[in-house]
C-alpha cells in the first residue's frame, strides 16, 4: 500500500543516529529517501557492531531500512554535481554534518531556500546553530550529561546514563515531526521552510517537569534508581521466585487497596504513609515493609493479587523476555527485514494509521543504488577512481 508520504523525495546527508532515525520514519511513511554515504566507508554507524554481518551493525539495520544508498565524494566536481541535481529535485533535505560543513561544500541553507522556495531543509545539531557550544562535538552521552539527565538517572550512590541513545532519539523525533509540520505548512502556503533541531534542546524538553520542579522548589529531584522520585510506593519489588514486579501506587486510595491485597493492614494505619509526601519522605521504610511481604509470594501470586485489586503492575523484563512478550506476538509486531546477509526480525514501527501498512523494506548495501540514482539524474556512472577509499 502507498504510504502517506508516497512520492516525496528526501535527500539525507546523514550519519550516526539522530538524522537517520528521522529519515527512517519518513521512509516508513512512504517517502523515497536517498542516503548519501562516503565512498568505500559509508555511514560510520555501519561498523558499530557486526549484528547482521560486517557493515550491517544493529544500529544501521535499525535506522536505515527502506532507504537507497549512494556513494558520493561530494567534494569532487562529479559528486558535487550529483548532490546539486538531487537537491534540485528534493522535497526535503536532512543533514547532520558538522556545523558549517554544508556551507563549505557550497550548499548554504539560505541559498538553497532562496533557489528552491518549496524545499524543506532540516539541520540536526548538538547544541544549535549559534552560542558558545555551537562547534562542540555532541555525542549522545555528552548531551545526556550536559542536559542533566545523567544526574537524575541511577542510584542514590551513583549517576548513570540512560540505557538507550535518548538524546539522539529525541532529536530524531523532533526532526521528523517538525519536517511533517513544514510539509503541512507547505501544503497550505506553497512555501518550504528551514527546520533547526538541537539534541540539547530536544532532551531538555523531555526533562521539562524536572526543570520546573527544580526551579519552582529550589531543590533537586532525588535520584531513585528504578523507583519514582516523587511518588511512593512506585518501583520494583522482589518475589519469592527471584523475579521482580513493579508496583505503581498513584494515590492514598490505591495505597489502602495495596495494603489489603498484601494483607498488611498495619501499613494502612501507619501515619508515616498516610499521604504521598509522607510515603516519599519515608520511602526506605515503606519499601522495606512491602518487600518483606512480596518476598513471601511468587510473582504470579503477587500479580494475581494486584489484578484483583485493580492496581497497576509490570514485570521487570530483560530483552530476552521482551522478545517473547505475549503482547508483541498477539499484535503481530514482529516482521522480517531483508538485509544483504539474509532476513532479520525487527519490530514494526509504531505507525498505526487506518489504511497504511508501514513497509519493512530492505537495508541497503553501501552504494547499492548509486548507478540507478545517477542514471535517473541523467549523470554518468562514477569512474573506478571515484570509488577509491
Amino acid at each position: 500500500m502507498s504510504g502517506p508520504l508516497d512520492g516525496l523525495l528526501v535527500v539525507a546527508l546523514e550519519q550516526a543516529v539522530a538524522a537517520p532515525f528521522a529519515t527512517r520514519q519518513l521512509a516508513d511513511a512512504g517517502a523515497r529517501v536517498i542516503k548519501i554515504e562516503r565512498i568505500g566507508e559509508g555511514d560510520f554507524a555501519r561498523h558499530y557492531d557486526d549484528a547482521a554481518g560486517p557493515g550491517y551493525s544493529s544500529w544501521f539495520v535499525w535506522l536505515n531500512r527502506g532507504k537507497q544508498s549512494i556513494e558520493l565524494d561530494v567534494k569532487s566536481p562529479e559528486g558535487h554535481a550529483a548532490l546539486a541535481a538531487l537537491i534540485a529535485r528534493a522535497d526535503v533535505l536532512v543533514q547532520n554534518l558538522a556545523p558549517g560543513a554544508l556551507d563549505r561544500l557550497g550548499f548554504p541553507i539560505a541559498e538553497l531556500r532562496a533557489k528552491y522556495p518549496r524545499l524543506i531543509t532540516c539541520s540536526v545539531t548538538g547544541y544549535g546553530p549559534d552560542g558558545p557550544y555551537r562547534d562542540r562535538k555532541a555525542y549522545d552521552l555528552l548531551i545526556q550529561s550536559e542536559a542533566g539527565l545523567v544526574s537524575l538517572t541511577g542510584s542514590p550512590e551513583a549517576p548513570a546514563k540512560a540505557g538507550l541513545s535518548v538524546a539522539d532519539v529525541a532529536g530524531g523525533m523532533y526532526a521528523y515531526s517538525n519536517v511533517l509540520l513544514a510539509l503541512l505548512q507547505r501544503g497550505i502556503t506553497g512555501e518550504g521552510a528551514h527546520v533547526e533541531v538541537s539534541l540539547f534542546d530536544a532532551l531538555l524538553e523531555w526533562l521539562g517537569h524536572q526543570v520546573t520542579f527544580t526551579r519552582a522548589l529550589d531543590r533537586l529531584p532525588r535520584r531513585a534508581g528504578a523507583r519514582h522520585a516523587t511518588i511512593a510506593p512506585y518501583g520494583p519489588f522482589p518475589c519469592a521466585d527471584g523475579s521482580d514486579v513493579v508496583i505503581a501506587v498513584q494515590n492514598t486510595r490505591e495505597m489502602q487497596l495495596l495494603c489489603g491485597a498484601l494483607d498488611v493492614p498495619e501499613l494502612a494505619d501507619d501515619p508515616r504513609f498516610a499521604t504521598n509526601d509522607g510515603r516519599v519522605l519515608n520511602a526506605a521504610a515503606l519499601d522495606a515493609a512491602i518487600a518483606a511481604r512480596t518476598t513471601q509470594l511468587s510473582s504470579n501470586d503477587l500479580i494475581s493479587r494486584l489484578e484483583d485489586a485493580a492496581l497497576a503492575w509490570g514485570r521487570v523484563n530483560d530483552l530476552f523476555g521482551v522478545m517473547q512478550h505475549p503482547q508483541l506476538a498477539a499484535r503481530g509486531r514482529w516482521a522480517d527485514v531483508p538485509t544483504p546477509n539474509g532476513p532479520l526480525q525487527a519490530l514494526r514501527p509504531p505507525l498505526d494509521i487506518t489504511g497504511v501498512d508501514a513497509p519493512m523494506k530492505a537495508v541497503p548495501s553501501l552504494g547499492q543504488h548509486t548507478a540507478e540514482v545517477l542514471a535517473w539524474l541523467g549523470l554518468p556512472a562514477a569512474s573506478p577512481e571515484e570509488h577509491t577509499p
